[in-house]
């Protein structure tokens, strides 16, 4: 529950300044990080951009300010409630380990794929909108305006994850594009010209010897497969017309 005594302005302010610079450090290191990851990766093309973008949000927004967000409520609950303008509560317990899931996650989706970025993003924005929501309905309700609510933890928890989101939408799926030059994509041949090798009939071959004569049944398959293969020319043909 909200606690009016727990956060005055002159309580504490080292820890004032600790709540508030903790998640801009994150986010200032985030963008130097991927700005730097970009220019050593030139020629740059925008999946270059995002996946860098990602991997450093993922690391610092996420990763290490969720382990900071885990130590603080695990271990100095008391000071974490009071800089959010809450009383100590047992379920500080709780988000904190909720907090070092997220971190660890976090972690690996930073150097991994997009289904793992995409999995995390979805759990990171849950939890993170849904504590912006509660933060901003105790700013109306209850005029709780401590550091650890109103602050810029508040407006990180509604950044982060759309920021992520939108990089993730924006995104090329196959890696194959990814290292192409921007606006270079991929061309696939068509399926019919992908199985014509297969089916493109054979070079006479010399006749057999009466020494060596084909077996009746391995005649009888060749003779088969032949016929198969005529019959899917003619449905080719017919197709591409």
């Amino acid at each position: 529950m909200p606690d009016s005594e727990g956060w005055t302005p002159s309580a504490g302010e080292g820890l004032v300044t600790i709540v508030w610079l903790v998640p801009i450090l994150v986010w200032v290191a985030a963008l130097i990080f991927a700005a730097i990851a970009v220019w050593r990766a030139r020629p740059v093309n925008w999946a270059i951009v995002a996946d860098k973008g990602l991997r450093y949000l993922f690391f610092f927004p996420l990763g290490l300010q969720g382990l900071w967000a885990f130590a603080g409520h695990v271990f100095l609950p008391e000071e974490a409630a009071a800089s959010i303008g809450w009383a100590p509560s047992p379920f500080q317990y709780e988000v904190g380990v909720a907090n070092l899931g997220l971190a660890l996650g976090s972690f690996y989706a930073a150097f991994s794929g997009f289904q793992a970025r995409a999995a995390m993003a979805v759990a990171a924005a849950c939890f993170l909108v849904g504590a912006g929501i509660g933060h901003l309905q105790d700013i109306v309700e209850e005029g709780n305006f401590a550091p650890g609510n109103a602050g810029p933890i508040m407006i990180t928890d509604f950044l982060t994850p759309i920021v992520i989101l939108v990089l993730l939408l924006a995104t090329p799926r196959r890696r194959a594009e990814a290292r192409l030059p921007a606006g270079v994509a991929v061309a696939q041949p068509p399926l019919a010209r992908q199985i014509e090798p297969a089916l493109a009939p054979k070079a006479p071959q010399a006749p057999q010897t009466k020494a060596d004569p084909k077996p009746p049944a391995a005649t009888r398959i060749e003779d088969e497969l032949e016929t198969a293969r005529k019959a899917m020319r003619k449905a080719l043909q017919k197709g591409s017309k």
